[in-house]
């Protein structure tokens, strides 16, 4: 689609937008959002005719771009036929939506409860593993993010818990592998993994194993960087929480559905969880929705004793019936074999390329179209590009860095010192590599702070 550009159409939208929006994660006076237009594939567009290249895919969940017309139809036909109805009654959408799921999660993760995004999907998963064991904690890694609601945003890692973190709510945190920056002294992956567990171990025994519900992870860490569990860690967490009773949770509603390449992250490394968390990409969120992925061991536990948790549009046939038809698409259209080769062939060969001529770059790391550039202002020392938590003066070079890209056509997805390559999953290579050129001219900023 061609954008037609309608300048008034655009300050009229911006207009109400500033009066009676109120913008998540932001501080709402020093905000100026976007009028967005239109979007489609792996673009969006602006009133003014500006078209951008999406890095971002929303928010890590267009993972079939925007607008995919099998989709669109899909939510037409299903609210033609039944717009919505409640969570207790059996449903074709709702029903066909977690039976393919179930086919997709690894092991035996068949049963299904549906949320309404990534946030609850978690505060219920912690939920269903606490009432499992009968045990109040969860231990949960700092570079973590698992949500904004009141529980989930306690087990996150990252600066946002701050301002939210009520100190009771159960949860401890440890550090999870990260050989770049590394917490170990480690110098190699073998030294990273043993060495993670073993501090996890540690933390168990001193916390008490008889009072740790859950460890949750994502698979791997999305807004925190995208670092790729070193070999060996996750199916070591596994063989811990088995060791001593715990829940073991993964958190996939980034890195599932094919973003990494795979169905599920979990399937880089051959473990299974006993709680899987899901969102984003099950419908590339064209309706909210998640869910949590459930064994049959904790299902069991609910067979004859009522799950107290429900919500009001749980498995909602609109959410649902989209969740169906991106399944679908992306079977039909092989978008998880287009990740994982244009992923090995394009996106892995690129970066490395960049990082070689850029002094910004400091670290590469990815797989399928869920990448990272750890930006730093000297690589000897490592030292990131901007403060951690960065904000106004401090944070000028990822702001320069971020100006230069939207210049270029390119939107990034920029999250502390990184900047992330996250575009749809089923982007063309000729789109990719635009998207790659326009990154390779903005990192020219970035290096400009460079010592």
């Amino acid at each position: 689609m061609t954008p037609q550009p309608n300048p008034e159409a655009g300050a009229a939208v911006k207009a109400a937008d500033r009066a009676h929006v109120f913008h998540s994660w932001s501080a709402q006076d020093l905000i100026d959002p976007l009028a967005v237009a239109g979007a489609e594939g792996s673009y969006f567009w602006d009133y003014d005719g500006k078209r951008y290249l999406d890095f971002t895919s929303g928010l890590v969940y267009t993972n079939i771009g925007y607008q995919h017309p099998k989709v669109v139809a899909a939510i037409q036909e299903q609210a033609a036929r039944m717009t919505t109805f409640a969570p207790a009654f059996a449903i074709e959408a709702r029903s066909e939506a977690a039976r393919l799921i179930a086919e997709r999660t690894p092991g035996d993760l068949d049963k299904i409860f549906f949320t309404n995004g990534g946030a609850d999907a978690v505060e219920h998963a912690v939920r269903m593993a606490r009432l499992h064991t009968g045990r109040p904690k969860v231990l949960s890694a700092y570079r973590s993010y698992h949500g904004g609601t009141q529980q989930a945003v306690n087990i996150t890692g990252d600066p946002r818990r701050w301002p939210s973190d009520s100190g009771s709510a159960g949860v401890v945190r440890f550090w999870a592998p990260f050989l770049y920056r590394s917490r170990f002294y480690a110098e190699t992956e073998e030294q990273e993994t043993a060495r993670a567990l073993e501090h996890l171990e540690t933390t168990i025994a001193f916390e008490g194993p008889g009072t740790i519900a859950a460890i949750i992870l994502e698979t791997v860490p999305g807004t925190a960087g995208i670092m790729l569990p070193p070999p060996g860690y996750l199916a070591g967490v596994r063989e811990l929480c088995d060791k001593y009773g715990i829940v073991f949770v993964l958190d996939e509603v980034m890195a599932g559905f094919g973003r990494t390449g795979e169905w599920f992250a979990a399937d880089l490394f051959g473990v299974v969880p006993d709680l899987m968390t899901f969102a984003k990409g099950v419908n590339s969120g064209y309706v909210p929705l998640g869910g949590v992925a459930i064994s049959a061991e904790i299902a069991e536990t609910f067979g004859k004793r009522p799950y107290p948790g429900g919500l009001t549009y749980s498995g909602h046939p609109l959410a649902c019936a989209a969740a169906v038809a991106t399944l679908g698409v992306m079977a039909e259209e092989g978008v998880v074999e287009n990740a994982k080769r244009l992923g090995e062939s394009v996106v892995g060969p690129a970066l490395a390329e960049l990082a070689a001529r850029h002094p910004s770059v400091g670290e590469v790391r990815g797989t399928g179209m869920f990448w990272a550039l750890d930006l730093v202002k000297n690589r000897e020392t490592r030292e990131p590009l901007v403060p951690y938590n960065a904000v106004g003066e401090a944070n000028a070079p990822m702001a320069a860095f971020a100006a230069a890209a939207k210049r270029n056509g390119l939107w990034p997805f920029v999250n502390m010192n990184r900047t992330h390559v996250v575009p749809p999953c089923n982007i063309t290579e000729a789109e990719l590599k635009e998207g790659l050129a326009a990154l390779d001219s903005a990192l020219g900023t970035a290096d400009e702070y460079t010592e």
